[in-house]
């Protein structure tokens, strides 16, 4: 069986400006950093990681970074797993980027004001799990380091849910989701755990 943990990086320095972060890409805090070393230091000791696969964004490539520096396995970079493509709302206030650009609801094949359609978004986290699948051994343990838009995206391509399925899934700073892969069987071991946070 294969084992997933799926890792959302550690808080960054747009959780404290308050700002959409998307693709504006930002660093680690100091918290941020210390988080991603206590969950590096907690999936070492519990789990036996292969490889480690991260998006391109700085705040994921340094929670890698601690992932890798505690486990030792070797990092790929990939950005299909980078956060949703927000256009121009990227690195802005949160009241500034409603007053200039307001939900406006579109199809879902279409987007607005310089982002990604959420079809493409749904594209890139199935071919991001359909490749990673298929590029390993069924008993592997791997890891995906990414963000919470992206980590959404999964779930809904891990469950084979419909594109437009009102679900969310919530995930904190460093928040790892376990699941496995058994065959055509998809189990949710575990779900936004932190113990490494307590």
């Amino acid at each position: 069986m294969m084992k997933l943990l799926v890792i959302r990086h550690g808080e960054s320095e747009a959780d404290i400006l308050n700002v959409h972060e998307g693709r504006a890409d930002f660093e680690l805090t100091g918290r941020g950093h210390k988080q991603a070393e206590a969950m590096g230091k907690y999936v070492s000791q519990n789990y036996e990681i292969k490889k480690i696969y991260h998006s391109t964004l700085k705040r994921a490539v340094q929670t890698a970074n601690h992932l890798a520096c505690e486990t030792g396995a070797p990092q790929i970079p990939d950005e299909h797993l980078m956060e949703f493509n927000n256009g121009l709302l990227a690195g802005l206030k949160h009241d500034v980027a409603a007053e200039k650009y307001p939900k406006v609801k579109v199809p879902l094949h279409s987007a607005l004001y310089e982002q990604e359609s959420m079809l493409e978004f749904r594209y890139r986290a199935e071919f991001m799990l359909s490749k990673i699948i298929s590029e390993n051994e069924g008993d592997d343990t791997l890891a995906i380091v990414t963000h919470g838009g992206m980590i959404n995206q999964l779930y809904r391509a891990f469950f084979r849910l419909p594109v437009d399925a009102q679900f969310a899934f919530w995930t904190g700073d460093t928040g790892i989701h376990e699941w496995v892969v058994d065959g055509n069987m998809r189990i949710l071991v575990r779900s936004n755990f932190a113990p490494h946070n307590l």
